[in-house]
């Protein structure tokens, strides 16, 4: 496992912030690009902004990133060559840490997430068919309460 630095996100972080959550649309087939790349980096700086953001930095780069607003997990992207060394596993620890419980959203469609939130302890809570969020896609709300993992 790679060792990977956490800091609170600064505004010049949201073109990398940016840029990974892009990567992410980008490369996955089942996932559309409803926003243009222009307003992913929007709304990394809006995150970043309002101080929900952490990122964790590897030779100097930002590899990944989380943002968490109280016990709501927004976001928790890793860069797909940082994938599966320990990056995720230490934004979730790091937002594990000062909460009681957390909460998050993630659709059905990704497998690879809903196991590695498995893994670490979260349960699923319920299902949407999608009507609710912005890509119309089915999803899994998961919960995570400290003293249950």
């Amino acid at each position: 496992m790679t060792s990977f630095t956490l800091r609170a996100a600064r505004p010049t972080d949201a073109g990398r912030v940016g840029e990974i959550l892009s990567g992410f649309i980008d490369h996955t087939p089942w996932m559309p690009r409803i926003h243009s790349r222009a307003e992913d980096l929007s709304f990394a700086g809006h995150m970043i902004e309002k101080g929900w953001v952490t990122v964790a930095e590897w030779d100097n780069s930002v590899a990944g990133f989380a943002a968490r607003h109280f016990e709501n997990i927004h976001a928790l992207y890793v860069c797909a060559t940082t994938q599966g060394q320990g990056c995720g596993t230490a934004l979730l620890d790091m937002m594990k840490s000062d909460m009681r419980a957390l909460s998050l959203w993630t659709f059905q469609a990704n497998e690879g997430a809903q196991r590695f939130y498995v893994r670490h302890g979260f349960t699923e809570a319920e299902r949407t068919d999608g009507s609710g969020n912005d890509e119309g896609l089915p999803d899994i709300r998961y919960v995570w309460a400290r003293g249950e993992s």
